[in-house]
């Protein structure tokens, strides 16, 4: 790890723990459906950070920008997941963030 930077606290939540697993495979062996979430979940991420409005459209424009290619439907299921849930409630159930107890005197 960098200096500076320390390891965040282990979660026990199952997305935690996939995304933990999946960040440690290379992009070039994940199958194509992994691929394809992969790519939306990008998308969805920059298009949250830049403050639009994450839709099923946005996001495919976005993905053909980058001359990528996903299969039609996961636009449109990442989009409707994001829209129910909230890309906040995500952010944290992904990152494993769950806040931490006081710290002992």
């Amino acid at each position: 790890l960098a200096q500076g930077f320390s390891r965040p606290a282990r979660s026990t939540h199952p997305i935690s723990s996939l995304s933990r697993a999946m960040s440690t495979v290379p992009a070039a062996d994940l199958s194509k459906e992994q691929k394809d979430e992969l790519v939306c979940t990008y998308a969805a991420l920059i298009l949250h950070d830049d403050g639009a409005e994450v839709t099923p459209q946005a996001m495919a424009n976005l993905i053909k920008a980058a001359n990528c290619t996903v299969e039609s439907y996961w636009p449109m299921l990442m989009a409707k997941m994001i829209n129910s849930v909230g890309m906040e409630a995500l952010i944290k159930m992904g990152s494993g963030a769950g806040g931490g107890g006081g710290g002992g005197g």
